[in-house]
C-alpha cells in the first residue's frame, strides 16, 4: 500500500512511538478510540461507547460548530495532528463529543499498556486522562 511505503520513510515516525498504536479504553463512557497512522502522524477515531452503544447512529449534537452536528459519533475521527517528539506525540488535537470542544493534546505512553492523554484548553488549564490498552 501507498501508505506502508510512507511510513517506512518517514523519520518523523520514531520505533518508541509506535506504542501509541491500537485500541485504548478511556475513562469517559467506556469509550473506545482506535489509534493508527495517517501518513506521518497518528490519527484516533471513535468506535464504540456506552452512547454508541445504545444507540449506533448518535449525532456530533454538541458540536460547537452547528453544520457538524448531523454527522455520526461512531467512527468520528476525535484525535489528529500530532508531531513524533522522542518517545511521546505532540501538538495535535482532541476533539471532546461530550462537550463540542477541540483541544491541544499529547500522547505520552507509559507502558506498553497505558498512555496518558493531556488536552489543554491554554496552559495550564488541562487535564489528563489515562487510556488502557483492549487486547
Amino acid at each position: 500500500m501507498a501508505l506502508a511505503a510512507t511510513f517506512a520513510t518517514a523519520p518523523a515516525v520514531a520505533a518508541g512511538n509506535e506504542t501509541a498504536l491500537g485500541k485504548w479504553r478511556t475513562p469517559s463512557k467506556n469509550g473506545v478510540v482506535e489509534i493508527s497512522r495517517c501518513g506521518t502522524s497518528i490519527c484516533g477515531r471513535l468506535v464504540e461507547s456506552d452512547n454508541i452503544r445504545s444507540n449506533p447512529g448518535l449525532a456530533d449534537l454538541n458540536n460547537k460548530d452547528t453544520s457538524k452536528r448531523g454527522r455520526k459519533l461512531k467512527g468520528l475521527q476525535i484525535l489528529g495532528g500530532f508531531k513524533a517528539k522522542g518517545n511521546q506525540w505532540d501538538g495535535g488535537t482532541i476533539y471532546n463529543p461530550e462537550d463540542g470542544g477541540t483541544y491541544k493534546a499529547t500522547i505520552t505512553p507509559a507502558g506498553a499498556d497505558t498512555l496518558k492523554l493531556k488536552g489543554c484548553i491554554v496552559w495550564p488549564l488541562c487535564k489528563t486522562q489515562t487510556w488502557t490498552r483492549i487486547r
